[in-house]
């Protein structure tokens, strides 16, 4: 069983940055590609960012490519994600989450293991 913490939310202001990070329980955490995903009310989760277990391999949504940065670091099972040039409609509670298979994927219905999120809320 993988444990997932997420921190680094807050209010900021548009044109703002913030860094989420995740630490996980597991020792085997170089093994698990992980994503980070969103929600806000009244909405399905949205990927956001995806770094294969090596983290050779990124991918993000369209709605952040270019401002968002996800990186790794298996030394210290941690996975962060960079957020410069906040919008307004990047509110929302972020998750990372690990699949234990795969390069990672932006389909949440891959992973194993969830955080229990972080509030993330960007003024105008």
């Amino acid at each position: 069983q993988v444990q997932l913490v997420e921190s680094g939310g807050g209010l900021v202001q548009a044109g703002d940055s913030l860094r989420l990070s995740c630490a996980a329980s597991e020792r085997t955490f170089s093994r698990y590609a992980m994503g980070w995903f969103r929600r806000t009310p009244g909405k399905e989760r949205e990927f956001v960012a995806v770094i294969s277990w090596s983290g050779g391999y990124t991918d993000y949504s369209e709605s952040v490519k270019g401002r968002f940065t996800i990186a790794r670091d298996n030394a210290k099972n941690t996975v962060s994600l960079q957020m410069n040039s906040l919008k307004p409609e990047d509110t929302a509670v972020y998750y990372c989450a690990a699949a234990r298979t795969g390069w990672g994927s932006s389909n949440s219905d891959t992973y194993d293991y969830w955080g229990q999120g972080t509030q993330v809320t960007v003024s105008s």
